[in-house]
């Protein structure tokens, strides 16, 4: 599995953050991940590589979009890592994202994640929601290691 966390550059100066444990704890899973610093006016070019060669979906709540099943596993997942209202002004602005197929996760216990104000209802921070990938895709310990991380962060 790839994960391609496409962040918000403000995303890197906040301690608060959870798309660092993604990339801290990834490898030791066999994971790989891109944190990629999202440009309005030069996408990166190494993630348009990814996504002309490889089976991707976008984990984006769409109104075309599919929920997260294990029937559906591509190779590599993008995440739009930064708060709610920056990933809709990042999808907004970057249309090599609108082909790919568009993953929902519908959360019935909701998110943990309590250090930041104006979430979204039902919605799942970056570590919560490759956690919810990773356990789809049979990844139980990779799950677990990110939302024991994101307790640690926490407390």
């Amino acid at each position: 599995m790839f994960i391609t966390l496409l962040t918000h550059s403000e995303e890197l100066k906040k301690n608060t953050n959870t798309g660092r444990l993604v990339a801290e704890y990834a490898s030791t899973f066999d994971v790989d991940c891109a944190r990629v610093i999202w440009q309005r006016k030069v996408p990166d070019p190494q993630l348009l590589e990814r996504l002309r060669n490889k089976t991707s979906a976008l984990l984006y709540p769409a109104k075309n979009a599919k929920e997260l099943n294990a029937a559906f596993s591509p190779e590599h997942w993008v995440l739009i890592d930064s708060t709610w209202q920056q990933a809709r002004k990042i999808y907004n602005h970057s249309p090599y994202l609108h082909p790919l197929p568009h993953i929902n996760l519908s959360s019935n216990e909701g998110s943990v994640f309590s250090l930041r104000r104006n979430q979204v209802p039902g919605g799942l921070c970056t570590s919560e929601s490759v956690a919810a990938i990773a356990a789809t895709n049979g990844m139980g310990g990779f799950a677990r290691c990110l939302a024991d991380a994101l307790e640690a962060m926490q407390s």
